[in-house]
Parts: structure tokens; C-alpha cells; sequence
């Protein structure tokens, strides 16, 4: 078979099984994997022909796409803030929308070498994300799930090694590892969807780890958690900063202001749905 007639016929097997709006791209990355080539080279060989060894490796590739199963784990990569990382069915796929809590940290007005902790850093995305634009900084990562730790630590060994200076990781349960006044930041991405929402049965989220998505309280236990840990580990004047569910901005700030925190704004993502709060101690 053709490159050109596998990445068309592969395309609708992929759209027709699970509607998916980027099949043909789907298709060209399953190809890149198993030719270990970039997608380029099959516009400039459309005419190359697949031998049989290639074909029956992209046809177990193609299966698992077709079951559902999310093109970052079967390639075992996810690119996020232009970083190649490593991730599989231990952490969450780095998502585009995470990248505006990267985007507003790096705005704030914080010492040049801010002390910042990112907590339940799965893979590492922000952690790394914010290394690489501030080599200043001092950076933890903190992750409590063994699986994700592992993932973490490969991630930050082969990425913040060869790119930007270490970041320290450790095991630990949110901010309770952590001294009074420890930060200038804390940042996090934590569990906050509730166990009944129905679209822990939809996409992608199937997939996924339940323990880095789901959290009890209507999905606001581990946000409470961190807002009450964050009110002794922040320095004044330090930032809180937390993702949660779209429908959940309200609960969150009022969380915030409850607890004495002050300029507490909520934030929109690519979608223009409220994302993340941000939040200054006093």
C-alpha cells in the first residue's frame, strides 16, 4: 500500500469510528511513529510503499485510535509550550488550555528568583513550561501518584536537563511537605471533576487517570485542600493560582476571598471559558 492511500483510507476508518475532527492528521502522526520520519516526507513520497511489517504495525496503531484510545498515549508524546514530553495512561494529556496559567505566571511581577512550587505536576508540563522561560526561578514539582512520579521524573531528566537547569521533584500530598512562607508562587492543576459528571464517560477523559481528575465535594475537595495549605506556604504577597472545571470560577474565588485572599480574578482559556483563578496573599 501507498503512503498517499493509507493516510486516505486510514483517515476514514478514523473520522467514521469515533467522529474525530483531526483524522487526517491522526492518521499522518500513526505513520510518522512507525516510518519514524517526519510528516513532511510523506508529501514529498506519496508514492512510497508500505511493506508488510510497517502495515501491520500501523494496523495495531490504527485499532487503538479507532477504539478511542488518545493519539497522545499511543504515541507516547504530547507537545506542550513547544516541549516534546513523555506521557501514557499514568497522567493527564497536557492540554492547550493549561498553557494560560503558564502564560499569566509568567506575567507576574515576582522576584527574579521567584521560589514556585507546581502541585500534582502529572507529567511535568507547567513545571518544565515555566523552567524554560524562567532558568531563575526555583521550581518543585510536587506529585503524589507513583505512576505520574515516574513519568515526571523521565520527563524532567531527558527535557530540563538537556534544554534549561534541573527542577527538584518530590512525592508529597499537595503542600504538606512544606515550611510557613515557603513560596512565591504555587500553581496547580488539581482533580476537580465530580465522580458522577458524565463526561468522565466521553473522549479522551475514558482513558485517563481517575485520581488526576476526579476529586469528591462536587470536585472541590482538592481545591479547598490547597487553598487552606496555601495560606501558610505562601510568602506575602505571593500568588495562588488554580485550574478548575468551567462551571466552578465562582466557588473557587469565593474559596479565596474566604480565606483571606485578596485581587482574586478569574481567567478565560483559548475557549473563552473561565479556566483558572488567580489570587494574591496578603
Amino acid at each position: 500500500m501507498r503512503i498517499d492511500q493509507f493516510i486516505y483510507e486510514s483517515s476514514q476508518l478514523i473520522e467514521t469510528a469515533i467522529a474525530s475532527d483531526s483524522a487526517r492528521l491522526d492518521a499522518e502522526l500513526l505513520l510518522a511513529k512507525v516510518l519514524n520520519t517526519s510528516r513532511s516526507y510523506f508529501y514529498a513520497h506519496p508514492e512510497y510503499v508500505l511493506n508488510a511489517k510497517q502495515l501491520a504495525a500501523l494496523h495495531d496503531l490504527l485499532e487503538l485510535r479507532c477504539l478511542g484510545h488518545p493519539i497522545a498515549y499511543i504515541l507516547g508524546q504530547k507537545e506542550f509550550w513547544s516541549l516534546d514530553l513523555t506521557v501514557n495512561n499514568g497522567v493527564l494529556i497536557p492540554r492547550p488550555e493549561t498553557e494560560t496559567l503558564v502564560e499569566f505566571a509568567l506575567q507576574l511581577n515576582l522576584p527574579t528568583d521567584a521560589s514556585v512550587v507546581d502541585l500534582g505536576t502529572g507529567s511535568g508540563a507547567i513545571a518544565l513550561a515555566l523552567a524554560s522561560e524562567k532558568k531563575s526561578w526555583q521550581i518543585v514539582a510536587v506529585e503524589f501518584n507513583n505512576a505520574a512520579l515516574t513519568v515526571a521524573k523521565n520527563n524532567i531528566e531527558t527535557v530540563a536537563t538537556k534544554h534549561f537547569s534541573a527542577l527538584q521533584l518530590i512525592q508529597a500530598n499537595w503542600l504538606s511537605a512544606f515550611a510557613e512562607q515557603s513560596f512565591d508562587l504555587v500553581i496547580a492543576n488539581p482533580p476537580y471533576i465530580d465522580i458522577h459528571d458524565p463526561h468522565l464517560q466521553q473522549g479522551d477523559v475514558r482513558f485517563e487517570p481517575k485520581t488526576a481528575l476526579v476529586s469528591n465535594e462536587q470536585g472541590l475537595a482538592d481545591i479547598k485542600c490547597i487553598v487552606r495549605h496555601a495560606t501558610y506556604c505562601l510568602r506575602a504577597g505571593g500568588y495562588l493560582m488554580i485550574e478548575h472545571g468551567c462551571d466552578q470560577s465562582e466557588q473557587t474565588k469565593d474559596l479565596l476571598t474566604n480565606n483571606n485572599f485578596v485581587d482574586v480574578n478569574g481567567h478565560r482559556d483559548l475557549s473563552n471559558n473561565f479556566r483558572f483563578v488567580s489570587a494574591m496573599k496578603k
